[in-house]
Parts: C-alpha cells; structure tokens; sequence
C-alpha cells in the first residue's frame, strides 16, 4: 500500500482545483491506498460545516458528495490548525471526522515515503 497526501489551498476561490483534489483523493482511497487530505491556507474553509454544501462544478459530483465519501471510505482529513484560527474557525465548527492539526503531522506522514499532489 502506497502512501497519498493531496495538498489543497483552494475553496471558493477555485472551485474546480478544490473539486478535482477531492476526486483524486477518492480515487486514492478507493483503490486502498492509505490517503491523506491536507487543507491549508483557503481550503480549510471546506472543513467548515455548511461550506461546501453548494459548491458543485459542472462535470462532477458536488464537492460535499465528495468530501463524505472520501471520509465514509476511511480517508484521512488533517486541517492546518493556524489557517483555521486565522480565518476565526474553531474546532466546533468542523465537520466530523476532520483533525486539525498543526505542520508537523503532515511532515511525519510525508516523511514514511508519501507521494503528494497539490491543488
């Protein structure tokens, strides 16, 4: 089982980046490799209840469809604790089954031989 790490920093601001890492992690996930979502800078709004309810991008299934099944299929959801606190979100504003962590987390799941993409 390989390691995948997909970096999003896009919400809003670039709907079709924030949709197509969701998809690729889905495909990760589901075909058993260990998966991990990192959301930073802007996209850590997607971890927020409600937000990504109406963002849908033609072509592909709505990012909220998206996110549950990633998370319901087993896939590791780590949210930047300091982009989170910038943006004034807190921990009981984050959809179940998301972490919110801090870098080092994700360096220690990069450092066990991770292959990460970025969007």
């Amino acid at each position: 089982m390989a390691k995948i790490c997909v970096s999003v920093t896009h919400a809003k601001d670039d709907c079709d980046k924030a949709t197509v890492a969701f998809v690729v992690a889905n495909a990760a996930v589901a075909s058993g490799q260990e998966t991990l979502v990192f959301l930073s800078t802007e996209a850590v709004r997607l971890a927020v209840k409600g937000y990504a309810d109406d963002i849908h991008e033609e072509g592909f299934a709505p990012l909220k469809q998206l996110l549950d099944n990633y998370l319901a299929a087993g896939g590791t959801l780590f949210v930047c604790s300091p982009c989170i606190k910038k943006r004034g979100f807190d921990e009981s504003q984050i959809v179940d089954g998301a972490q919110v962590v801090g870098g080092a987390k994700l360096v220690e799941f990069l450092a066990q031989g991770a292959s990460c993409i970025s969007y």
